[in-house]
């Protein structure tokens, strides 16, 4: 699919279009908004590894979860103002090579290990796709346009795209501490279908709870 052009209130006309490499700059930092306490939990150590200097590693690289092949953007005014990501559980072995792969030539062998445990251990909070589910993950728009319907439009587009995958439900989660984040989602169409309880924490950050919520694809 190419070029898509969405409206956001009042007026904003943003460009949806897939992810591409010069884009990460600016994607990175709204992947990372997008749940900092669970990346941080995973990528950042104590010895000074940082959540966002890994994920823009994976961005350029492009394969995996947090790969420029697996995300759109949306630009408004010559930038990019909105990021997400939508796939499938045909993804969960490509995803976890790719993973390993980033997470050792960034970390080195001897703290891959320790990441890897901990990323495994957020999976049981936020849950990765299966069935006919298309998963929407790292879905954030610029501070400054939120509330302008961009978030929105950012969802139909990626509700487009798991049409054209034959897909049967949209499927998120988020943040248990994020109402904002689940007023949007609701407004979308989405329901509210479970909740998981973390219990994962270090000496930096706490991984909240997280709410599962789905929209069935018609």
């Amino acid at each position: 699919m190419g070029n898509v052009l969405g409206t956001a209130r009042p007026g904003l006309q943003v460009q949806f279009r897939p992810a591409a490499p010069a884009d990460a700059t600016a994607a990175v930092p709204l992947i990372y908004c997008s749940g900092p306490a669970a990346f941080d939990y995973v990528f950042a150590t104590r010895d000074g590894h940082d959540a966002q200097a890994f994920l823009q590693r994976c961005f350029v690289d492009g394969a995996g979860e947090f790969g420029w092949r697996n995300h759109w953007v949306g630009v408004a005014q010559g930038r990019v103002v909105a990021v997400g990501a939508g796939y499938g559980a045909d993804t969960q072995w490509p995803f976890m090579l790719a993973a390993a792969r980033q997470i050792v030539a960034h970390y080195g062998w001897r703290r891959a290990i320790p990441v890897m445990l901990r990323g495994l251990r957020v999976e049981s909070v936020i849950r990765p796709p299966d069935g006919d589910m298309h998963y929407l993950a790292h879905l954030a728009v610029a501070p400054e346009l939120r509330g302008r319907g961009i978030g929105h439009a950012l969802i139909e587009q990626l509700l487009a795209t798991a049409r054209q995958a034959g897909r049967r439900r949209l499927v998120l989660d988020v943040a248990a501490s994020n109402p904002l984040a689940e007023a949007l989602y609701r407004r979308a169409g989405f329901r509210l279908t479970g909740e998981r309880r973390s219990r994962l924490a270090n000496a930096h950050v706490r991984v909240p709870d997280h709410r599962r919520m789905e929209r069935v694809i018609d």
